[in-house]
Order: C-alpha cells, then sequence, then structure tokens
C-alpha cells in the first residue's frame, strides 16, 4: 500500500469538500447581501411614501441592516460546518443581558419610534402631557422637548409620553375658550346675557362658526355665573381669552351690572 497515495488522495478529498463548502459560502455571501440591499432599498422607499421621520428612517435601516447581516453571518457559519447553537445562544444570552441593564432606554426608545410612526403629535403642536403644557419643539428617539408657556425647555421621556394621555389642542385646528363671569342676584339676567353676547360677537377673533354661546351656568352663593364659550383658532386662543376678560369687565360697568367681590365690614364698639 502506498501511503503517499493514501495522503495525497485524503488532502485532495478534504480541499474538495471545504472548497465546495468555501464555494457554496461565497456564493451565499454574494446573493444575500444583493437582497439584503434590495430590502433595505424597498424599506426605504416605504418610509419615505408613509413620511417617517428622517432621523428614524435611518436608525430603523441600520438596525435591519445589522440584523440581516448577523442572520447572513450565522447561515454562512452554518454552510462552512461550524456549530451555530451555540453561537445563537450566546447572541440571544447577550441580547437579553442588554435588554434588563437598558430597559428604562429600550423603553423610551420604543415610546420614540410609535410617536414617529403613529404622529399623534408633531412640531409645533401645542400639547398637555405629563402634567405639562407647552408647543412641541424636537420629537427625538428618546425623549421629547416642549418649550412651556413661560419660554421654558420641558424634556419628556417619550415611554411615559406614548403610554399616557395626550391632549393636543392644534390638531383640530379651533378652540374653544372656557370663560366664566359673575354678576350680582339684582341684575337682569337677559340683559347680562345680551352685554356678554355682545362682547363676543363684536371681538374681531371670535369665530362667527361654531357660534358663541353665553349660558347661566350656576347660582352661587354671592353671584349668578354665566358659561362664556367663544371659539377661535388655536394661534388665537390667548388673544380671545385675555380680550374677552378685559372687553366683558369694561361693557358689565357700561351697563352699571354689578361684579360682585367680597366686602370686609369693619364694626367699632365704643367702650
Amino acid at each position: 500500500m502506498n501511503l503517499e497515495n493514501i495522503n495525497t488522495e485524503k488532502w485532495l478529498q478534504l480541499a474538495l469538500d471545504y472548497g465546495l463548502k468555501i464555494l457554496g459560502a461565497i456564493l451565499i455571501w454574494i446573493i444575500g447581501s444583493w437582497v439584503i440591499k434590495k430590502i433595505l432599498k424597498t424599506t426605504k422607499k416605504i418610509m419615505s411614501k408613509r413620511d417617517y421621520d428622517e432621523s428614524l428612517q435611518k436608525f430603523l435601516l441600520n438596525l435591519l441592516g445589522w440584523i440581516l447581516k448577523i442572520i447572513l453571518i450565522v447561515v454562512l457559519l452554518g454552510t462552512i460546518g461550524v456549530e451555530t447553537t451555540s453561537f445563537a445562544a450566546i447572541l440571544a444570552a447577550a441580547g437579553l443581558a442588554i435588554g434588563l441593564a437598558l430597559q428604562g432606554s429600550l423603553g423610551n426608545f420604543a415610546g420614540g419610534v410609535l410617536l414617529m410612526i403613529f404622529k399623534p403629535i408633531k412640531i409645533g403642536d401645542l400639547i398637555e402631557a405629563q402634567g405639562e403644557i407647552g408647543v412641541v419643539k424636537e420629537i427625538e428617539i428618546f425623549t421629547t422637548k416642549l418649550t412651556g408657556l413661560s419660554n421654558r425647555e420641558i424634556i419628556i421621556p417619550n415611554g411615559s409620553l406614548s403610554n399616557g394621555n395626550i391632549i393636543n389642542y392644534t390638531t383640530e385646528g379651533t378652540r374653544r375658550v372656557d370663560l366664566t363671569f359673575g354678576v350680582g342676584y339684582d341684575s337682569d339676567i337677559k340683559k347680562t346675557k345680551e352685554v356678554l353676547m355682545n362682547v363676543l360677537t363684536s371681538h374681531p377673533k371670535v369665530l362667527k362658526s361654531p357660534a358663541p354661546t353665553v349660558n347661566v351656568s350656576e347660582l352661587a352663593d354671592s353671584s349668578i355665573n354665566f358659561a362664556v364659550r367663544p371659539w377661535s383658532t388655536s394661534d388665537d386662543y390667548w388673544d380671545v381669552y385675555f380680550g374677552i376678560t378685559e372687553d366683558v369687565k369694561e361693557a358689565l360697568d357700561k351697563a352699571g351690572i354689578e361684579i360682585p367681590y367680597p366686602h370686609q365690614v369693619e364694626i367699632r364698639k365704643n367702650a
């Protein structure tokens, strides 16, 4: 028996076996890379059509790209003959550890993704959330920044924002201004309603439709309270709120209708 021939045949067989595996791995890499590019390109077109935020597009495309590449590498290792079960277990354990360590951050990230996809708010909206009121300044992956009514910067974690109640005052384009004015019990109700309605219809920023309303809302301890409800655009809300308040005081004074206020009576007793 010729040992040299046996060794040569053995090496040729090994080279043939591994050569075919390596060739198959190269083909899988080329085809897999082409498929990944097509998937990413198609995904980008879909997100662009749905008007996803640009920063969210980049983040999701990078994340999807890395996930697909890791899957491709695992397939390549399996093709060559490397045991991938332990490799997958290591990846799963690492993913679990990272997830537990970044639990809060991942919740905020998920909340940011939901806000950017479903868009319950957008930059420039006046919203109320988590006990704060402000105009949306910036929506980031982990936090949302608001500009408060007194020009404060308010930063809200996206996890809390997406899981809580959000009141968006801008979406509908119009807002109802809720005001209450009290007059004395000696005042004529019909005359008071007429004076208040004249104030509303005379203000240039009060909308004609929906029509403003004036109604008696309460017979309080020392006053008859009127619910005054004008409508305005979202941008004119505060102009209407402050303007109507001032105009009502002047109109009631001119009409001789008393606005009750607390009185203090001092009684002195001679010794």
